[in-house]
């Protein structure tokens, strides 16, 4: 994997999230809603698209900036810490899983009028069926969500044009008979049936061009299937009445049966059909990278880490989550079910919380494509409103949330907690406020490497440079002279040189033409002896100093320096400085950095055209 097997479209990635919401919020629940909320169900499930938005955004925000497996958990860990990541990894892993049991278990149920055979033996056997193509690589199974996705949406939209002409305007009075209270109660229950855009998350390593793809399928598979839900429990509710509705676990199969007769009962049935098994088949491909990148990580055992070398799947992380799902088919998934919605606000409050700390650390290689608006109000309501819901699904739904995230503490504690050592973000905003010095450069390191795999950049000429470069801080400067000085003894010793020599040879530089690159940035060249060396050296100014008498102080330099023989390496080094320099954030982004790491680091994950190919 690792960036190697990027196999997913837009088409795919939208059909996977699209697929894994369509299925029991839509085909089994519209009727306890209804029982709940009355006809303003379908407030209920507005409000919880409204919501599940806010924790969207800012998913697909650090998702374009981490683009690994095992989504929420990848960048929790990086940023809240190993503890908050591995409780979350295990409980999504978990709720995945239980999801797709709890579709399998659907399917058998609306497949035994049709095949006469036991609900349970169906939902095994679908089991191994839907293990058995993810084993065959994620391709495979993202071939199938589309066209089991493209058949959903052709049903549910017959289903809201016909059904329209059947609306009894009067089975919606009275409109809110249990209050106000039971329509936002009744958003947390439903809020699960948007739970499938965290499966975007999961597979983000196996997505082409992450940055661009991940937010607009995230958002046009909210709006599509948001859109969809308002209108098909719209019509349902027009339809049956509270009477009938309050009381089916088959209300768009009921629904259907109004408007088409049997023939609309038995395709509608179909279609919830397809949906489970939509639902299934990406429920068992998202849980397993939750394994995936807890193995890689030690948290848990590392064979769950291994990949198929030429399918390409994660076989094992894909057997144990099979395993646990075909167990879980033999036991009651009511109650595991109502704590699915629990666990994934949760995950939503998390990740709202994680956008405000990972900005807020002020990491240099955090470089997310798409940002979420609103900032941080946007993730502040969020948060406030996933709490309300929380508080409004009863304290049952509480109980067992608290069950669950005190045996994910547990497992951590006991086998996590002495085979993890990476950095997380939390530790940089800790040291930014207390200024104690936590951090050794890894979570930025990492967060590098993620940027150039994301937008597959290699290492040209340049990169290897700066690689080499003397990066220098040159504090308290009075005027150019006394920065070309400092700038010529570093660079002496670095690339042992004579430091009057290099002094001079800048000096006349200085001397003959404009030093400016761009406001702020000065550029300076020296010819070395020999052959075959191209060398830079990268200073950082504070405060700015003018170089030149009548230029605009400067607080970045750059002195390349390069034997006869590669001039046009030195061309090509000026045009990538140039370009670098010319990005309208770079001046923030030079100021900022931390130490000369990161300043290293600005540089060689530059958007930039480069000479090579990855």
């Amino acid at each position: 994997m690792e960036g190697k097997n990027r196999s997913f479209g837009l088409l795919t990635v939208f059909c996977i999230a699209s697929g894994a919401m369509i299925s029991s919020g839509l085909f089994v629940l519209p009727g306890l809603a209804h029982a709940l909320a009355g006809p303003a169900v379908i407030f209920s499930y507005f409000l919880a698209g409204c919501l599940a938005c806010t924790g969207m955004l800012s998913v697909a925000e650090i998702i374009t900036a981490m683009p690994k497996a095992g989504g929420d958990y990848f960048f929790i860990t990086r940023t809240l810490g190993p503890a908050a990541g591995a409780v979350s990894g295990l409980l999504v892993w978990f709720s995945l899983s239980l999801k797709s049991a709890f579709a399998l278990v659907g399917m058998g149920t609306f497949a035994q009028p049709l095949l006469g055979l036991d609900p349970l033996w169906v939902a095994l056997a679908l089991c191994l069926v839907f293990v058995g193509i993810n084993l065959l690589g994620a391709e495979k199974a993202g071939r199938l969500q589309v066209i089991l996705v493209a058949v959903l949406f052709l049903l549910m939209l017959l289903y809201v044009a016909f059904g329209s002409s059947f609306i009894k305007w009067n089975r919606f009075e009275p409109f809110t008979p249990n209050g106000f209270a039971a329509v936002i109660s009744t958003a947390g229950i439903v809020f699960v049936s948007y739970g499938g855009l965290l499966n975007v998350a999961s597979v983000a390593e196996e997505i082409k061009d992450p940055g661009r793809t991940i937010p607009r399928a995230m958002i046009l598979a909210l709006l599509t299937v948001g859109l969809f839900y308002v209108a098909m429990v719209f019509v349902t509710s027009g339809v049956l009445g509270s009477d009938e509705l309050d009381h089916s676990i088959t209300p768009i199969s009921d629904g259907a049966r109004i408007i088409a007769g049997s023939t609309g009962a038995l395709i509608m049935s179909l279609a919830a059909a397809a949906a489970f098994a939509s639902t299934a088949g990406a429920g068992i491909m998202s849980a397993s990278r939750y394994l995936l990148a807890l193995g890689r990580d030690g948290l848990a055992p590392q064979a769950l880490g291994r990949v198929h070398p030429k399918l390409g799947s994660p076989y094992v992380a894909i057997l144990v989550t099979g395993g646990f799902v075909f167990g879980t088919l033999f036991l009651s998934l009511e109650i595991l079910v109502k704590a699915a919605s629990s666990v994934l606000i949760l995950t939503y409050i998390l990740a709202n919380l994680c956008v405000i700390v990972l900005r807020e650390s002020r990491l240099t290689n955090y470089r997310p494509s798409f940002k979420a608006p609103g900032y941080p109000w946007l993730q502040i309501a969020g948060a406030l409103g996933f709490v309300v819901l929380l508080l409004e699904m009863g304290w049952e739904a509480l109980i067992i949330s608290l069950l669950l995230i005190l045996s994910g503490l547990a497992f951590y504690w006991f086998y996590g907690r002495i085979r993890y050592e990476r950095e997380y973000a939390l530790m940089h905003l800790v040291r930014r406020i207390t200024d104690r010095d936590l951090v050794n450069g890894g979570l930025e390191e990492e967060l590098r490497g993620i940027v150039r795999e994301r937008d597959q950049l290699c290492w040209d000429e340049f990169d290897q440079a700066v690689q080499r470069a003397e990066v220098i801080e040159v504090a308290g400067a009075q005027n150019g002279n006394e920065v070309l000085a400092r700038v010529a003894l570093a660079g002496a010793r670095r690339f042992g040189l004579d430091a009057l020599w290099l002094g001079q040879a800048l000096k006349k530089h200085q001397m003959a033409q404009a030093t400016e690159l761009v406001p702020g940035v000065a550029i300076s060249d020296a010819a070395l002896p020999g052959s075959g060396q191209v060398e830079l050296i990268m200073a950082r100014l504070a405060p700015p100093v003018a170089l030149n008498p009548g230029q605009a102080p400067c607080s970045a330099m750059f002195v390349v320096l390069f034997s006869p023989d590669k001039r046009g390496a030195y061309l090509s080094t000026l045009a990538a400085i140039a370009q670098t320099a010319g990005n309208p954030v770079f001046a923030d982004q030079w100021s900022a950095a931390q130490d000369a790491a990161r300043l290293r680091d600005i540089m060689l994950i530059a958007k930039r055209q480069r000479t090579c190919t990855i």
